[in-house]
Parts: structure tokens; C-alpha cells; sequence
């Protein structure tokens, strides 16, 4: 029967390569890859296959499990469609990101590759959404990887279970674990998934030895959490982190950070939804588990578990014991102004807001004044939050990953355009991934749009290139435009504000006030730093526990 079917696969592959030579986008291309034969679709002269399973469907008692890899195709896997986006609830109404994917399911463990027709070895960058490890799914338009193939890249988006089915902790999901550990299923998916690159992209002309991964807020969250993650290591060899936030992770059993125990947050969740236990809660629809568990307040994030993730994440980059990987990372200039529900509260006077950050700042209130002064109480509480979560992040990576001897370039996207001016949203969060993609006519329905302009799509055209340049040499460098120097040692940078403008020592003070509160927060044990900022901040620590 082996046999048979394997006669069967073949059979199948010629009458595609052969009767189905053509179509509407071009030749059919179909590659023998270990995962087993596989059909796509071209456009121009990029290949592209959809859908593809990287892992058996986590559902029944495999959901909160460790992915299982797939096992090769029998028969040729037709990779013309998208996949189902993972279970999310539905965006809100009216937001500039909202862009619902078409149908959701709990399998969902799919991916995608856009190549070069002619590819071979081709440098292989793996995409990782955004969406709060909530929403978002890897077949949105804004990430459709026909540019970047264009320019030499093998790009490959992924899906990764969400929200309470990818990141629930619970005392019986430990006990049930070989290594007496839960959470992390949307994390380890996003391994397995880059373990199936390493066994398959070289079929479709990447290089599995020169693999970037790369994504943008919750998504470069993840790439964080791989480079912490031991299982991780050796499965890419750089990094793009667009909006990362360097925030305390809940620990599996203990509460600290502002955080409760991941275990006791799964209890809670399991008795909120009424499911009461683990045998109740696999029995809740998967659509419905989720709408329950964000009703009842839960928020996914990793699990310090002390195996998939040993320690806090500024932890493991304090000890120097993340990947030592080149690193290209930055945020926007209005980072806040799209999510104001982060903004900090308005005090109703200048005087008002002074008294709030002395009594709470104490020998730091001088230095915060100045970076954030109360001549411009919205400003202040528009860019105190965009610091303390992404501008201290994405400083942070760049002089951790350089502390390690490996390059490490700072960029600082603080572009504007009509649409966006017009809705105060000058370099608003994930206002870049347009300009990288070289998918300006991709953007969400109600995205501010993007002029059709000469001026816009080169600075499309450079970022893209900078982007491909880093995937391909770990070294962000297009000809005929500015040297984009390594941000150590003069604190280098590159602004992106109309078109590229190297410069250096980004907000004089800004990363060394963050650091600072950081410090002395974390060394308290008890707050969440880079959320509890400004006017909401506690009383901040005096220097001491080795903190200035």
C-alpha cells in the first residue's frame, strides 16, 4: 500500500506539472520537499504556496499540547488557499487595523512561502504577526510576501494558536506535562514551525542556514521569547524586532512583577468560564472558550516556567544568555498615538502634573520633567509610555546583542503623510510594516492611506531593501543611500522621517531613565515595570540593590 501511494504522488505531481502547466498567475510549480509534495501558485516570477500544515491540528485532547509535526503529504498538498486564521475575537469596529481574517479555526497551524521563481540558497526570513498575542493571522494582506521574494528573500509567514488556546497555564496542564510545566503553546508552536523551515525550505530555494526571524509588536514579543528560549537556539541566525516591549513575564507558580502565577490565572479562567476544570475546559467550543476567557479579563503572554523559558527576559539578556544573533530593532515616534487606551492620564494643570512626578519620581523627577515637561501635558503622556515600553526596549536589545560582539542596528520610523497627519497619527505603531513589505496598496480598510507618491515608494523602496540587505548579510546597506552604521559605539541610528537620515544618540537621557526605573522597580520584586509610568507610577525605589 506504501508503494501504491507513493506511485499515486508521483502519478499526481506529473498530471499537475504537466496538464496544469499554466494558470492564471503563470506555471504551476510543484516541489518535493521532505514534508512531501507540493503544488502553488506564481505571481510574475514569485512562487507561492499557502496553507501549508507545519503541525497536526491541536484539537480533542491535543489542544494545550506541544504541536505534533506533520507527516509527509501522501499525495501532492494543494497550497493555493490561505488557512483558517487561528480563533480570535473579532476586531473593533472602526479601528485602523481592523482587517477580520475570513474564517478562524483551532486548526490552524499553517504557513505560508512567497520565493523566487529561480531561488536557490536564498537568505529565508520567517514573519511573525503582531496582535497582542490575541489576533492577527499570517494571510493578511499587509503581509504578503510578493515584494521581498521580488527582492531575493524566501519569505514565510506563520500562524500560531492565540489568545487562551496558545497561552493558558493551569495546575493540571502541568501535572499532565513530561516536564511538569504549561503555557507557551503559541511560543512552541512558533519553534516547530521554524524546526519545518530547517527540514523544508531548501526545497524551495532558501537557505536553512541564513534563516531571520522577524515581526512587530506581539510579534516581536515572540522573537524576544525565542531568542530567550533554549529549544529555539540554532533555528535562525538574526533578528528584526519592530516594536518590541521588554515587559515582566508572569512566572508559572509564583506571583511577583505585578503578576500572578500563570497556574492560578488558568484556575481562576477555569472557573470564571464555568468549565471548573481541565476536562471542562477541553470540552468548551473553541470560539467560545476564547469570548469566555476575554470576558473574564484574561490577557496571553508567555510562561517563565523555568524550561521553555528559564527566567524574566531582561534576565536572560542582563546575563548575556540569549542568542547571540545579529539584531536590526526599533520603534515609531507615535507609537501611542493609535493605542491610547495606553496613554497616560491628563492632569488637569501643569503644577498638578509636576507634584505627581516629584512625589512619585523623587531624585529622577528632574530628569523625567525634562524629557517629558509639562508645557505639553497630551505630548508627555503620549511619549512617557512610548519610552518606557518601546523606545527603552528597542535601545535595550541593540546594547544587549552589541554587549555580545554582534551587530546591531537601531532604526527610528518618524514618518508622516497627509492621511495620517490629518488623524494625528504621525508614525503610528506598525505605521512601518507597509514601507518594509513594499505593500503600500495592502493596508486595512481603514488604515490613513498612503499617497501614491514617487516620494513615498522610495522610502518604501530603501526600507525594503535595508530589511532584505540585513536578512541576507546581517548588515542593513542599499547603494546610493546613507550608511546605516551599527548602533554601538556611538549610540548610531537611522531615521526613517521622509527619507533616511543616519544621526546618532537617539532622546539624549531617555534610555537611561527607563533602565533606571527598571532597575529599582525590578529589584522591588512587585511592580510591572514600563506599564506603571508617569502620573500612575508608585513611589519609585531610591538607588540602591546595585541600581543607580
Amino acid at each position: 500500500m506504501k508503494r501504491m501511494n507513493s506511485i499515486l504522488a508521483a502519478l499526481t505531481a506529473v498530471l499537475l506539472a504537466t496538464s496544469c502547466a499554466t494558470q492564471a498567475g503563470g506555471a504551476v510549480p510543484v516541489i518535493s520537499a521532505p514534508a512531501g509534495m507540493i503544488a502553488g501558485t506564481t505571481t510574475g516570477d514569485v512562487a507561492v504556496y499557502k496553507g501549508i500544515p507545519y503541525a497536526e491540528a491541536p484539537v480533542g485532547e491535543h489542544r494545550w499540547k506541544p504541536p505534533v509535526p506533520t507527516a509527509p503529504f501522501e499525495t501532492v498538498f494543494a497550497a493555493s488557499d490561505f488557512g483558517p486564521a487561528c480563533i480570535q475575537p473579532r476586531p473593533r469596529e472602526g479601528s485602523i487595523y481592523a482587517n477580520p481574517p475570513e474564517t478562524v479555526s483551532e486548526d490552524c497551524l499553517t504557513l505560508n512561502i512567497w520565493a523566487p521563481a529561480e531561488a536557490t540558497s536564498a537568505p529565508v526570513m520567517v514573519w511573525i504577526h503582531g496582535g497582542s498575542l490575541t489576533a492577527g493571522y499570517s494571510g493578511e494582506p499587509l503581509y504578503d510576501g510578493t515584494a521581498l521574494a521580488e527582492a531575493g528573500v524566501v519569505l514565510v509567514s506563520i500562524n500560531y494558536r492565540l489568545g487562551v488556546l496558545g497561552y493558558l497555564a493551569h495546575p493540571e496542564l502541568s501535572g499532565e506535562s513530561p516536564d511538569g510545566v504549561s503555557g507557551n503553546y503559541g511560543l512552541l508552536d512558533q519553534i516547530e514551525a521554524l524546526r519545518w523551515v530547517q527540514r523544508n525550505i531548501a526545497a524551495f530555494g532558501g537557505d536553512p542556514a541564513n534563516v531571520t526571524v522577524a515581526g512587530e509588536s506581539a510579534g516581536a514579543l515572540s522573537i524576544m521569547y525565542l531568542m530567550a528560549a533554549p529549544d529555539a537556539r540554532g533555528l535562525f541566525h538574526k533578528a528584526i524586532a519592530q516594536s518590541a516591549y521588554l515587559i515582566p513575564t508572569p512566572e508559572l507558580k509564583t506571583a511577583r512583577y505585578g503578576h500572578f502565577a500563570a497556574e492560578d490565572v488558568g484556575s481562576y479562567i477555569a472557573q470564571a468560564t464555568g468549565a471548573n476544570d481541565l476536562a471542562g475546559l477541553r470540552a468548551l467550543d473553541g470560539e467560545t472558550l476564547t469570548a469566555a476567557a476575554a470576558a473574564a479579563g484574561y490577557a496571553p503572554w508567555g510562561t517563565v516556567d523555568g524550561r521553555i523559558l528559564k527566567r524574566q527576559l531582561v534576565d536572560t539578556f542582563d546575563a548575556g544568555e540569549q542568542a547571540g544573533v545579529p539584531i536590526l530593532a526599533g520603534f515609531n515616534s507615535g507609537e501611542i498615538r493609535s493605542m491610547r487606551f495606553l496613554m497616560l492620564p491628563v492632569p488637569e494643570s501643569g503644577e498638578a502634573y509636576e507634584e505627581a512626578i516629584r512625589e512619585r519620581y523623587g531624585d529622577l523627577a528632574d530628569e523625567y520633567l525634562r524629557l517629558y515637561p509639562s508645557s505639553d501635558l497630551v505630548e508627555a503622556a503620549l511619549a512617557a509610555p512610548r519610552d518606557a515600553l518601546y523606545g527603552w526596549t528597542a535601545t535595550r536589545l541593540v546594547r544587549d546583542q552589541a554587549a555580545l560582539g554582534e551587530a546591531a542596528y537601531l532604526y527610528h520610523f518618524d514618518h508622516d503623510y497627509p492621511a495620517a497627519s490629518t488623524l494625528d497619527l504621525k508614525g503610528f505603531h506598525a505605521a512601518e510594516i507597509p514601507y518594509a513589505f513594499g505593500n503600500l496598496r495592502k493596508t486595512p480598510r481603514f488604515w490613513p492611506e498612503i499617497p501614491e507618491t514617487a516620494e513615498e515608494q522610495a522610502l518604501s523602496d530603501v526600507m525594503l531593501g535595508y530589511w532584505v540587505s540585513f536578512a541576507r548579510d546581517g548588515r542593513p546597506a542599499v547603494t546610493g543611500t546613507p550608511e546605516w552604521r551599527p548602533f554601538a559605539p556611538g549610540k548610531a541610528y537611522m531615521s526613517f522621517a521622509g527619507t533616511p537620515r543616519p544621526a546618532s544618540d537617539l532622546d539624549p537621557g531617555m534610555f537611561d531613565l527607563h533602565e533606571t526605573v527598571m532597575c529599582r522597580q525590578r529589584a522591588e520584586g512587585l511592580q510591572l515595570w514600563s506599564w506603571n509610568i508617569g502620573v500612575k507610577a508608585p513611589v519609585i525605589p531610591p538607588a540602591g540593590n546595585d541600581c543607580p
